[in-house]
């Protein structure tokens, strides 16, 4: 950013002078004008910063300057001058929408010390500008991309809710990127430089899941021939990630939820209680209400764990991020494998459009990292992606955008006993449209 630009108007040679000089050695730019028409004309073809005004000139008045300076640049900061030490002009300056006002004659200090407030003010609301105009555009947000409006909400309440440290639960389809959230609420919380510990659930057998999480004691069993700690005690003063949290034994839910209740934990074969001071974040691909129902899951730890919810969108109902997320893993694999792949061609873009990507993000990364591997081009095409069989491929084809149409048109055709016109009006087109489209397609009526 450079340095400030102020325009000093005022019809006296020797004020504008004087003015220029002070600012001028406190490093801001400088322009003049003798009048506030002169000013009206230099503000069109420069932009500037600050406007210091005297009230009473020839012609156009300062308080005339100040309110279509406040109309057509809103953003520009006016001081007004005055020699009459009348508080009633100040006043109505003041109204009118000046930052400030001076009295002559006045120490050059003074201001000093008012146009360091502006400039410091404006480059607080420039910051701010600047970074509400970058979250608005932003599509990546930690290890997360997305430019559809389902993950931009994701990434505000991420924000919103990581400096607090309520317990999360992130519901969502396997593979939708709820371990990315859980890291990025990690990442921007208060507890970010203490341990970020991940729990899957569902890989732990349920033999081992108690000493997994609580550890034990030298002795507390045949095979503990030293103390080790659990991972509850590991991510003390940090986050807990309880993944798939829906798998998790009925009796061992008892014991986590004690733990979330009483901040206490013991190991297994132990009797110190030891502190439990971590923030608590459960995920699950499992719809955990209906789990209760089914007494499958507790109400009492679901309460505890709802605290707050969201839901990590599938890939389906966010297409506008899934081209976004190819070209990442496109560049991330080529990097990896050493291979020069350097795009997507459009077929293979359409294909990935149309298909549904039942495993998410996930399915989509395994799928580009296979088409990397394979590619024999520079070019990845459809061929080279897994989700696509060339019988697939094939069908797509045929149900293009004219096979559909003309389908639907012979469909209200039959339905209507070819009534040209009635067709054409449910149709949402006129007569010679209609046959103009029965030519092109060969569409023929049959007895």
């Amino acid at each position: 950013m450079g340095a400030t630009r102020v325009l000093i108007v005022d019809d006296e040679l020797i004020m504008r002078e004087s003015l220029a000089g002070w600012l001028e050695r406190d490093g801001y730019e400088v322009k003049k004008a003798s009048s506030g028409e002169e000013a009206l004309e230099k503000s069109k073809s420069s932009k500037y910063d600050i406007l210091i005004v005297d009230i009473k000139m020839e012609g156009m008045s300062g308080l005339e300057l100040l309110k279509y300076v406040n109309e057509n640049d809103p953003d520009v900061a006016v001081v007004m001058i005055t020699a009459y030490g009348s508080i009633s002009t100040a006043i109505e300056a003041m109204k009118n929408g000046a930052r400030d006002y001076l009295l002559k004659p006045f120490d050059p200090s003074e201001l000093g010390i008012i146009i360091e407030k502006i400039t410091e003010s404006q480059a607080q609301v420039r910051e701010n500008l600047f970074l509400r105009q970058q979250h608005k555009d932003r599509t990546r947000f930690e290890s997360m991309i997305g430019q559809s409006k389902p993950m931009q909400e994701v990434f505000d309440l991420i924000q919103d809710v990581a400096p607090s440290n309520s317990t999360i639960l992130i519901t969502g389809e396997t593979g939708t990127g709820k371990g990315l959230a859980a890291k990025a609420i990690h990442t921007n919380s208060q507890r970010s430089t203490c341990p970020f510990v991940m729990v899957n659930c569902g890989a732990i057998p349920e033999h081992l899941m108690e000493s997994e999480l609580f550890g034990y004691q030298k002795g507390a069993f045949t095979d503990a021939k030293e103390t080790k700690k659990g991972r509850l005690e590991l991510a003390h003063g940090g986050t807990l990630f309880l993944d798939e949290i829906g798998e998790i034994s009925m009796r061992m839910q008892i014991d986590l939820l004690r733990v979330l209740e009483d901040h206490v934990l013991y190991r297994v074969g132990g009797t110190q209680p030891i502190e439990a001071d971590f923030r608590v974040i459960a995920a699950t691909n499992r719809n955990l209400e209906k789990a209760i129902k089914e007494e499958r899951f507790r109400k009492d730890l679901y309460y505890r764990l709802n605290v707050i919810t969201f839901q990590m969108p599938p890939l389906h109902e966010r297409k506008d991020d899934i081209l976004l997320i190819a070209e990442h893993f496109l560049n991330r694999f080529s990097q990896e494998t050493n291979r020069q792949v350097d795009r997507i061609n459009r077929e293979a873009m359409d294909e990935m459009m149309l298909y549904d990507w039942p495993g998410n993000v996930r399915e989509l990364q395994n799928a580009i990292e296979r088409g990397v591997v394979i590619a024999k081009s520079r070019i990845m095409g459809p061929e080279d992606l897994p989700i696509f069989s060339r019988e697939k491929s094939v069908v797509r084809k045929e149900k293009s955008l004219k096979d559909i149409e003309k389908e639907h048109i012979t469909e209200i055709l039959n339905k209507n006993n070819w009534n040209i016109s009635k067709s054409a009006k449910i149709l949402e087109i006129d007569r010679s449209t209609l046959y103009s489209k029965l030519k092109l397609y060969k569409i023929e009526k049959t007895v």
